[in-house]
């Protein structure tokens, strides 16, 4: 039996969604039917505004081609980020050293380490320092540079030198996008860099994304997926994302 448009829709969305992009003839063989059908319904999907056809297929619409301000970022997906930080503040053992990056989702690790005074914490973000001065009981460490005040984090080259100090037991790190082809990405260069940094400081890189940073290829790489030691994201991430991650070898962590 052959199978309705409404069905082949839900196929091309859900690669879609996991690869970025789509071509003709894999869909052709994926779902036994002719190119030519596969055009017609790429064509119907771009009308509405799920996709945009390319050359031999189609990609992914992007809606967040620029970064939303940070304090706007805060109230987005806060539930989430929340179950997110509590997560990955679990993780931390007494006597770790820590780097946390500039993010809406890592800053939500602080309020679960208010109490745990045998921690070091090491950041370049700014609304991570503030908020670490007024609940975090442990060492503070700030590795500053030039302060851009869009990103509210330093960065740059006295940055990346003082954080090339450092060897840390684990790096948290937030990301503007999770892709299988781009791995893992931001909107800015130099947040990119500094996270990248903060990676090869650390013995463990974890990512902490919420579910809508998945399929999303954002401006500037930050690694490949197999450089993550570990993804925690919220229940909204679908079970194709899991099972792609975990072929990867990436430990997936999904918090309540």
């Amino acid at each position: 039996m052959s199978l309705t448009f409404e069905d082949r829709r839900m196929t091309i969305l859900n690669q879609l969604e996991l690869e970025g992009k789509v071509q003709v003839h894999h869909l052709s063989e994926l779902l036994g039917v002719s190119t030519e059908t596969v055009r017609r319904d790429l064509d119907r999907l771009e009308k509405e505004g799920k996709l945009r056809k390319v050359y031999g297929g189609a990609v992914k619409m992007r809606f967040e081609l620029v970064e939303p301000p940070f304090l706007k970022r805060t109230q987005m997906m806060r539930t989430e980020k929340a179950s997110i930080g509590k997560l990955a503040a679990s993780l931390v053992e007494d006597g770790e050293t820590i780097m946390v990056d500039t993010g809406t989702t890592t800053i939500e690790i602080l309020p679960y380490l208010r109490d745990r005074s045998n921690l070091t914490l090491i950041t370049h973000s700014v609304p991570v320092l503030n908020l670490a001065m007024e609940t975090f009981r442990g060492t503070i460490i700030f590795a500053g540079g030039e302060v851009n005040p869009d990103y509210q984090a330093a960065t740059g080259s006295l940055t990346d030198q003082m954080l090339d100090q450092f060897k840390v037991n684990k790096a948290f790190i937030s990301v503007g996008g999770i892709s299988l082809v781009d791995g893992i990405t931001d909107y800015h260069v130099a947040e990119a860099t500094i996270s990248r940094k903060m990676m090869q400081r650390a013995e463990e890189s974890i990512v902490v994304a919420d579910h809508s940073k998945f399929g999303l290829s954002t401006f500037s790489r930050i690694s490949r997926l197999e450089e993550i030691s570990m993804l925690i994201t919220d229940a909204g991430c679908s079970k194709e994302w899991v099972d792609k991650m975990e072929a990867l070898g990436i430990e997936m962590r999904i918090s309540e």
